[in-house]
């Protein structure tokens, strides 16, 4: 892609964390990837006080090129130098805030100018989680990574997620962000917003992000750290039945806990869930793993047109890089669908390890993602206009992106609505998200097609 516009991946919540770091890059380029974002943990990199393990970041480093982009998610987890021991989550403040500035400051030179963003943790307003620790110290440990970077790079505020933008005004991680935009304008150079729920929300979730730093006086450019989807949030009707299946446990659900390993009220109540997915609403069974085929393929299908609309509409807000969550499960091989995590996120995956061992293995959402990125390729600008986008593409002829309205689960067997924009040619050919041709005509500068809840791209 051109360097107005990076469609990107995440590589995953850690980079050889879990196991060794493994080749990523390659194939997140293969995709049309511009840009890719990886995770590494304090605990990673200085495992004891002035002693530098580099082996993940030099993995990370050596797989990159001048054709992609690194985004670096830095997580302030340590078993010696946070307040809250932890190698993984939750990330806490430093328990003296010069261990945290010398270790940022050694990471940064050790990279030598190749990471093109550097992140002050994630989501840091999602308490307990992703962040144990205030606002303000927040603040002073983003200000501690931005003077570490001092102009090499671009330093990027901790995502702003849906913690953030579904709840209402003054709710806690509202006044988490609102603190943090207050005191921190002068410590970081983009904001980090997060697309999940409902696609057609994303324009209002970008508005609300720049409208939060217009409320202290100033604005950043705003990049999509992470989008996907289909998720349990785009459903609200659910929430009761994942409510009930946490407030008691099944009896007939007792074997699958003991198979699964340890006896915890989220092992309990997503084994409940499984005991009885047959007689769960459809929209809840296509998230789970294992569905029937039918179920799957359409959360499939799902996954498809909601990374065309995602992307499409962010860039129409002016936001200039994307990435998806996420490229790949953690480690090959692990799987557990009795954590709340994977009910969430454990299906947006593009790809998987095969037999060997090798991140080879597409999801359909995967083959979207190479034909948008195709599409998309030497785009200049994305206008909405004529209730589709229009994008302009240098050294090639413009591009029509479009899709109806309906609903996620059941719009799909919707008929077909005409449509008609206008065209400066004697004649189109368009194909849909999945890659299928689309019939096209055009009469007196007019392309006509007809339009679906899936998405079209007219050339």
């Amino acid at each position: 892609m051109s360097e107005t516009f990076r469609m990107g991946v995440v590589r995953g919540v850690s980079y050889g964390l879990f196991g060794p770091p493994g080749e990523f890059v390659p194939q997140a380029r293969t995709l049309g990837a511009g840009l890719v974002r990886a995770y590494l943990y304090w605990s990673q990199i200085e495992p004891a006080r002035g002693e530098f393990t580099w082996d993940a970041a030099d993995a990370l480093l050596d797989q990159l090129d001048d054709d992609v982009e690194a985004w670096l998610t830095v997580c302030s987890s340590s078993p010696w130098a946070t307040r809250q021991t932890a190698t993984f989550l939750p990330p806490s403040p430093a328990k003296d805030p010069e261990d945290y500035a010398r270790f940022v400051r050694a990471l940064v030179d050790h990279c030598q100018g190749r990471i093109r963003y550097f992140q002050c943790d994630n989501e840091p307003s999602n308490a307990g989680l992703l962040w144990s620790g205030t606002a303000a110290e927040y603040v002073r440990q983003l200000r501690s990574l931005y003077a570490a970077v001092d102009g090499r790079s671009l330093v990027v505020l901790g995502g702003c997620g849906y913690d953030v933008l579904s709840s209402p005004p003054g709710s806690p991680p509202r006044r988490f962000f609102a603190e943090v935009l207050a005191e921190a304008r002068d410590a970081f150079d983009l904001f980090d917003v997060h697309l999940y729920g409902p696609p057609s929300k994303v324009p209002d979730y970008v508005g609300q992000a720049r409208a939060m730093m217009r409320e202290h006086g100033y604005e950043r450019p705003v990049v999509a750290g992470e989008h996907a989807g289909p998720v349990l949030f785009e459903f609200p009707e659910l929430d009761p039945v994942v409510a009930e299946a946490f407030a008691s446990l099944p009896p007939d659900a007792a074997d699958l806990v003991e198979l699964a390993g340890q006896d915890t009220p989220e092992r309990r109540a997503m084994a409940g869930l499984y005991a009885r997915i047959e007689e769960l609403p459809p929209r809840l069974q296509m998230l789970m793993q294992g569905c029937a085929g039918h179920l799957s393929a359409k959360r499939d299908r799902i996954a498809c047109r909601q990374l065309v609309m995602r992307t499409v509409q962010a860039l129409a807000c002016g936001v200039t890089r994307t990435a998806y969550w996420s490229l790949a499960p953690e480690v090959p091989g692990y799987s557990d669908r009795y954590q709340m995590m994977d009910l969430l996120f454990g299906r947006l995956p593009l790809l998987d390890y095969d037999a060997a061992g090798t991140l080879s293995h597409r999801y359909p959402a995967a083959e979207t993602f190479a034909l948008l990125s195709s599409e998309l390729r030497g785009a200049t600008a994305v206008t909405a206009r004529d209730g589709a986008y229009l994008v302009e593409r240098a050294s090639r002829g413009p591009l029509w992106i479009a899709w109806g309205e309906g609903d996620t689960f059941e719009g799909e067997d919707d008929a077909p609505t005409p449509l008609a924009l206008p065209w400066n040619s004697g004649t189109a050919a368009a194909v849909d998200a999945f890659g299928a041709p689309v019939p096209t005509s055009v009469h007196d500068g007019v392309v006509h097609a007809d339009l679906t809840v899936t998405p079209i791209f007219i050339s």
